[in-house]
C-alpha cells in the first residue's frame, strides 16, 4: 500500500467486546495504533502530514467528545480524506457474554457505575446500533478467545502479504447452535455417523480410524466433490466483490467426528488451492480434544479463525 493510500482504521464497539485486543493486535501486525482517540482530532491527524503506513485508531463511548452523529459523519467523509482510506470496524459481542466477562473482571460499566454492568451494556448496544449498522467490517467475539480474535485480525488485516480474501473454515455441532458469523452452512448429518460405533465413539474426526470411516460412506466423496466444485466457483467471486472474508460451516450432530473430518478435508484442499485459509473445530476447541499438532502444517492454512 502506498502512502498515498494508506489505511486507518477506526475501531470500536462495546466495551467488553475486545477493542484493546484489537488495537494491540494491529500494532503488532504494523499499524500505527492510537487507543481512547478523542474524535475531534482525527480530521486534524489526517490534515497532517501523509501516512507512511497504516493506522488504527480505537474509539471508545467514555471519551468526552464521542458522538455517534460525528463518528457516522467522519466516516462518510472517509473517501474524501486526504491521504487515507478510512475503514470502520465493529467489534459486537453477545450480551449475556459482556456481562459475563464484567462480572469476571469486577469492573463498573462506563455507562453505569452505580448500576447494574447489565444496564450499561444494553444501553451502550442501543447507542451504538447505527454505527454498527454502517461498519466496513463486523467481527463477533462472542465465541472468540484473545487468540482467536488476534488470529481472525491477522487474516483481515496482515501487511506482511498481500490478502485479497481469507477464508474461515469451522466445525460445530447442531445442538449448540450455528456459528456466529458463518456465510456458508453445510450439513453433514446425512453421512454415516461413527458414534454409533463403539469402538470409534471416543474419537474425533481428527483421528485415521474416524476419518477412514466417514471417507468410506459412499455418499462421502460425492459430498466433498460439489463442495469444493461450489467453493472454486464462489470464492474468487467474492474477492472479485472486494470481500476480505468468507466463514464456511460443516455441521453435524456433536461436531466431533463428520464435521471435523469434513472440515479438515476442505481445508487442507483449499490451501492446496492456493487460499488463506484458518481452521477451528468449535465443540473440540471447547472440550479440549484434538491434539493441534494433528491439523495442517500447511503454512497456507492456520490453526484458528473467526
Amino acid at each position: 500500500m502506498t502512502p498515498s493510500e494508506a489505511r486507518v482504521v477506526l475501531v470500536t464497539g462495546p466495551s467488553g467486546a475486545g477493542r484493546t485486543t484489537a488495537i494491540n493486535a494491529l500494532e503488532d501486525l504494523g499499524f500505527e495504533a492510537i487507543d481512547n482517540m478523542p474524535l475531534s482530532l482525527i480530521p486534524r491527524l489526517l490534515d497532517g502530514p501523509r501516512l507512511d503506513r497504516p493506522m488504527a485508531l480505537g474509539l471508545d463511548v467514555r471519551n468526552r467528545d464521542f458522538s455517534v452523529d460525528a463518528l457516522l459523519a467522519l466516516h462518510g467523509q472517509g473517501a474524501e480524506a486526504d491521504g487515507a482510506q478510512l475503514e470502520l470496524l465493529y467489534l459486537d459481542c453477545a450480551i449475556n457474554v459482556l456481562v459475563r466477562r464484567y462480572s469476571e473482571t469486577r469492573r463498573r460499566h462506563p455507562l453505569t457505575p452505580d448500576a447494574a454492568p447489565s444496564e450499561g451494556i444494553e444501553r451502550e448496544r442501543a447507542l451504538l446500533e447505527p454505527v454498527r449498522a454502517r461498519a466496513d467490517t463486523l467481527i463477533d467475539t462472542t465465541e472468540l478467545t484473545p487468540h482467536d480474535l488476534r488470529a481472525v485480525l491477522a487474516d483481515r488485516y496482515g501487511t506482511g502479504e498481500a490478502r485479497h480474501l481469507s477464508v474461515s473454515v469451522v466445525s460445530f455441532s447442531y445442538k449448540r447452535g450455528l456459528p456466529q458469523g458463518a456465510d456458508m452452512v453445510l450439513d453433514c448429518r446425512f453421512l454415516r455417523n461413527p458414534h454409533w460405533d463403539p469402538e470409534l465413539r471416543p474419537f474425533t474426526g481428527l483421528d485415521t480410524a474416524v476419518v477412514e470411516h466417514v471417507t468410506a460412506d459412499p455418499r462421502y466423496s460425492g459430498f466433498e466433490d460439489r463442495v469444493l466444485d461450489m467453493l472454486d466457483f464462489l470464492l474468487p467471486q467474492h474477492r472479485a466483490e472486494g470481500k476480505a472474508h468468507v466463514t464456511i460451516a460443516f455441521g453435524c450432530t456433536g461436531g466431533r467426528h463428520r464435521s471435523v473430518t469434513a472440515t479438515e478435508r476442505v481445508a487442507r484442499a483449499l490451501a492446496d488451492r492456493g487460499w488463506s485459509v484458518s481452521l477451528r473445530h468449535r465443540e473440540l476447541d471447547r472440550q479440549g480434544l484434538g491434539p493441534r499438532a494433528s491439523r495442517s502444517e500447511d503454512p497456507k492454512c492456520g490453526e484458528t479463525s473467526a
